[in-house]
């Protein structure tokens, strides 16, 4: 009976002792980035810390510096493919190159270790934001671009519908002026023969009148 305590107490460490892992993840915060990228091995592929630090390190590079790194990293194995999509996520690459670079580690997706399927998917899920993003922007453009179309053609059709206005409204005005002249100018008079001989000169004599001169002024 005095025992039962004991036993109990051993059945608990044992069932404890089951939960621990039997080995533990290296942690890589400590790891200096420049040293980052030439690690490799199946104790750092397969460490999800390992890929957590080399996205930690891409994120403080320059883009040229990224470019170089991932230059370096030229072989296929989906190990090298994924380091230099994590170095090349950040260094303002085209969507098309983004596009491709997940395309090539989508061919190679069903090599990625268990451990670190993860951690992929999640960056994974961030490329594929980051295209869709890229194709919202370039939709969005191309809209605006239509939209600034039809408002040239919409401000050229009303310049030329103004120019039609301002003509018509001239010449509405210019019609207007020329009838009220017509309006002010005087009626003239009626046609009055008698008026027109009242004033009209006395006849010259005729010939013969002219030469009849009187007896007393004929000379012997």
């Amino acid at each position: 009976m005095g025992c039962a305590p004991h036993a109990a107490k051993h059945v608990v460490n044992d069932a404890s002792q089951e939960k621990i892992p039997p080995y533990q993840l290296a942690d890589y915060l400590s790891t200096d980035c420049s040293d980052i990228w030439l690690l490799k091995g199946p104790s750092t592929d397969n460490n999800p810390l390992y890929w957590q630090r080399a996205i930690d390190c891409a994120d403080r590079l320059l883009p040229v510096q990224s470019r170089n790194e991932a230059r370096a990293l030229e072989d296929g194995s989906w190990q090298n493919t994924f380091k230099r999509g994590i170095l090349l996520a950040d260094a303002k690459i085209t969507p098309l190159e983004r596009r491709d670079m997940v395309t090539r580690l989508d061919a190679l997706s069903a090599q990625i270790p268990a451990q670190v399927r993860p951690l992929y998917q999640l960056w994974r899920d961030g490329q594929a934001l980051q295209l869709q993003l890229a194709e919202e922007r370039q939709r969005y453009s191309k809209l605006q671009q239509a939209s600034d179309s039809e408002l040239d053609t919409l401000r050229q059709q009303h310049q030329h519908l103004q120019a039609q206005l301002d003509l018509t409204t001239r010449k509405l005005e210019n019609l207007t002026d020329i009838e009220r002249q017509l309006s002010t100018r005087k009626p003239a008079g009626n046609y009055n023969p008698d008026a027109t001989h009242g004033n009209d000169k006395p006849a010259a004599p005729d010939d013969g009148a002219s030469s009849t001169l009187p007896q007393d002024e004929v000379t012997p």
